[in-house]
């Protein structure tokens, strides 16, 4: 089976104050792919940066993670939409790999297992949450992940057509469990997770994990989506 051009695809970067790692994150970008870096009203510049290397910059004002997801999914034009956090922690030149999976049509969603490339990487308050958040998805749709982090590859039509509707830090769990509900083949494959270029926005502290864990609970409760599969904008 022949893979597409590389041109095909799109990397969707969701950004808050990531001055400090954008022009890292943006060199290892696979060569021919088109990053979109989704500003969420950055005030350190983020967007400037983004264009300066190069970058096509979306400016979403509705804030929270999702809506910066969602943006830059309705913003792709290729056949391919990659997700992939732009703080340093993943790195973008691991993608073809998930692409790969897509174009040979051995899965439709591809998620990255984080791996922790020290100690200290992964804070433990936030692998405890990971840990609990992947049991409830095994609960609630049966598969068997290890992990929820934010490196994905899939069809961008296809992602429309799941109709997510979470805007905040549910957005990553709510693609999962939808695509669990229309029959996906969802497969992990191993990245390395890196130490970020400054603090965390969710896991940096107890409270915030488990502000999203509370969060993505609600998620994991919705009822499975309408047959026309109608979206929120």
């Amino acid at each position: 089976m022949t893979e597409p051009s590389p041109a095909a695809v799109d990397v969707v970067l969701p950004c808050l104050n990531e001055a400090a790692a954008l022009p890292w994150v943006l060199a290892r970008i696979p060569p021919h792919w088109r990053a979109v870096v989704v500003d969420n009203g950055s005030s350190d510049g983020s967007a400037w940066i983004a264009e300066a290397h190069g970058a096509t910059v979306v400016h979403e004002s509705r804030r929270g993670f999702g809506a910066a997801c969602h943006g830059g999914l309705k913003a792709a034009t290729a056949g391919i939409v990659c997700f992939c956090d732009c703080d340093a922690s993943l790195d973008p030149g691991l993608l073809p790999a998930l692409v790969r999976e897509v174009t040979l049509e051995r899965a439709e969603l591809v998620l990255g297992r984080r791996r922790p490339a020290g100690p200290g990487v992964w804070p433990a308050h936030a692998r405890v949450g990971n840990l609990a958040l992947s049991r409830m998805v095994r609960n609630r749709t049966g598969l068997r992940l290890h992990d929820l982090g934010p490196m994905r590859a899939a069809r961008r039509e296809a992602l429309l057509g799941l109709g997510l509707t979470d805007r905040r830090s549910g957005y990553p769990l709510e693609m999962v469990v939808r695509a669990a509900d229309a029959g996906w083949r969802v497969r992990e494959m191993d990245v390395p997770y890196l130490p970020r270029a400054g603090k965390s926005k969710v896991t940096g502290t107890w409270r915030g994990t488990w502000q999203a864990v509370r969060d993505m609970r609600a998620v994991l409760a919705l009822p499975p989506p309408l047959p026309n599969g109608g979206e929120v904008p």
